[in-house]
């Protein structure tokens, strides 16, 4: 299988919540999709994820259940999560 190549004319931005670390994702709009791709590795790839996707994606993101170690206890609960 080969990773979708960007296309022509696509802006991306990266993210907001992106950490200095190199820990840094991109998105941009692909008309019907939302492209998700490594800031570091552009020319790898990236993910085209529906809107209603991405947005679950956002959300579990934010309520910190995508972190295969767990839930940070050091830090706070997002608003409105407990």
């Amino acid at each position: 299988m080969t990773a979708p190549r960007a296309r022509p004319g696509a802006r991306w931005r990266k993210s907001v919540r992106s950490s200095g670390d190199g820990q840094c994702v991109e998105v941009a709009s692909l008309g019907g999709a939302i492209g998700v791709r490594d800031s570091k590795a552009p020319a790898a790839g990236h993910l085209a994820l529906s809107p209603a996707v991405f947005a679950e994606l956002v959300e579990r993101v934010r309520r910190d259940e995508l972190d295969p170690a767990g839930p940070d206890p050091a830090r706070p609960a997002p608003a409105g999560t407990g």
